[in-house]
């Protein structure tokens, strides 16, 4: 029979008094093997508690629940940090960042050919990245990114951050990410030089890339490419946000095919069929795009926060809400 106020003096004195388990049982006058029962015993019945606080930590249990659920290779998530608000949601894309820079020094085989998207979220996980994290590869761009003001364009400096911290080899994409004719995407698209990328982003051994929500704090509105009255039309059409420059709706499906004809870049397509897709998502305005992107096969690798985890495994219940 569970002793429970035993239990919770044998915890006390274990946790808050540091007593090793032989002095425990001098003290309460029993076994040595009953106090480590009894220890058991108060995780079980939820009197302890044993939580890891630390930034890099990681919760295994609903990473394996997300890889049977979704059938993806591997999961990473970092635990929520304490309070709300700014701060915290700031503090939830820092260990995000971090996360996946220790998840890709940590990957092997290494691949030797790195296929970058850019933004914010990639920028700062190339800021995490440590000198040596790996040796000689190659990172390409997968999507244009040459800016059209001053205020973002991290596209070039991220994916050459991320190859120079490799001792390897950076190749840009020298075009717009999205251009305002068709017959120029086509253009640039047989340009020698940009059909050379293209092609070299195509055979990447794995792939790096986020997601952007469908709002004016878009990088695409914030480098020029969309205004915010572009994003209203598309979120009428049905856009929960964009992967890779391509604004899809919560199937996963193209929202705007007129605009993603004049997207220069990977398709959705050739993420679907890479063998290792790294997406890096964190926070709440991105759960809409992050459950459009794991629950459609945009992906085979997920690194997010907690909270993002628990939503996606709550898909079911936003189908339910949506129907």
């Amino acid at each position: 029979m569970f002793d429970e106020l035993t239990a919770v003096r044998v915890a006390e004195l274990y946790y808050d008094e540091n007593k090793t388990q032989e002095e425990i049982g001098s003290l309460l006058r029993i076994t040595r093997w009953k106090v480590g029962r009894l220890l058991v015993q108060a995780r079980e019945e939820g009197i302890v508690r044993i939580e890891i606080v630390h930034p890099r930590a990681r919760r295994f249990a609903i990473e394996r629940e997300l890889c049977a659920r979704f059938g993806l290779r591997d999961a990473v998530v970092v635990p929520a940090p304490s309070g709300d608000g700014i701060a915290a949601q700031a503090d939830i894309h820092t260990r995000v960042s971090q996360a996946a820079a220790d998840y890709l020094t940590a990957l092997r085989p290494v691949p030797r050919t790195l296929g970058i998207s850019w933004g914010r979220t990639l920028n700062e996980v190339a800021g995490h990245l440590g000198d040596g994290w790996a040796t000689g590869i190659t990172v390409v761009q997968i999507n244009g990114g040459v800016t059209l003001n001053r205020r973002a364009g991290t596209a070039a400096s991220t994916a050459a951050s991320i190859a120079q911290k490799a001792s390897g080899e950076v190749v840009l994409l020298p075009s717009p990410a999205i251009l305002e004719r068709l017959e120029t995407k086509v253009a640039i698209e047989a340009d020698r030089t940009v059909a050379g990328v293209l092609e070299l982003a195509g055979d990447a051994s794995a792939y790096l890339y986020s997601a952007g929500v469908a709002d004016e704090s878009s990088a695409l509105v914030d480098s020029g490419y969309l205004r915010a009255a572009d994003i209203d039309e598309l979120v009428r059409k049905g856009a929960v946000g964009d992967v890779v420059g391509r604004y899809i709706d919560a199937n996963g499906n193209i929202v705007d095919p007129g605009l993603d004809e004049r997207t220069v870049g990977l398709g959705l397509e050739a993420l679907r069929r890479a063998e290792l897709g790294i997406f890096v998502v964190a926070g709440l305005a991105k759960h809409d795009i992050a459950r459009a992107v794991v629950t459609n096969g945009l992906c085979t690798v997920v690194v997010t926060d907690e909270a993002t985890a628990l939503d996606l495994l709550h898909t079911d219940n936003h189908s339910k809400e949506s129907i």
